[in-house]
């Protein structure tokens, strides 16, 4: 059995490999690095409405993965959001302690896209 580490840094370096694929690495790179202290500054709902509004490739490539892995972990409180907006009102919706889990498990994740962000994975 695996532990929950290793499936969330199995789905980071998939992910983070795609993106890398899809984007400039650089930019990838450098905008990983700020996005966890970004959440623990303005709070989890806050930068990902932050993030669909600038709508620039490293913003939609990790909303994109924080949320699919959201929708793979937490399948009670994100399983039914197809649209960005679902993900967001379902965070505004969520009891304290549903948000903070779901913030938290995105830092977590967050920190495996970061170092493999930095790493020369293709």
């Amino acid at each position: 059995m695996r532990t929950m580490a290793q499936k969330r840094a199995e789905f980071a370096l998939r992910e983070t490999r795609l993106a890398k694929q899809s984007m400039d690495p650089e930019k990838l790179k450098s905008f990983s690095a700020g996005a966890p202290s970004m959440i623990l500054q303005n709070g989890f709902g806050q930068t990902i409405a932050f993030w669909l509004a600038k709508d620039k490739a490293e913003h939609r490539v990790l909303f994109h993965i924080l949320t699919e892995w959201l929708k793979q972990t937490d399948q009670q409180n994100f399983g039914s959001c197809h649209q960005p907006a679902d993900y967001i009102h379902r965070l505004s919706a969520m009891e304290q302690r549903e948000y903070l889990q779901s913030q938290n498990e995105a830092l977590s994740l967050l920190e495996w896209v970061k170092r493999f962000a930095n790493a020369d994975l293709i």
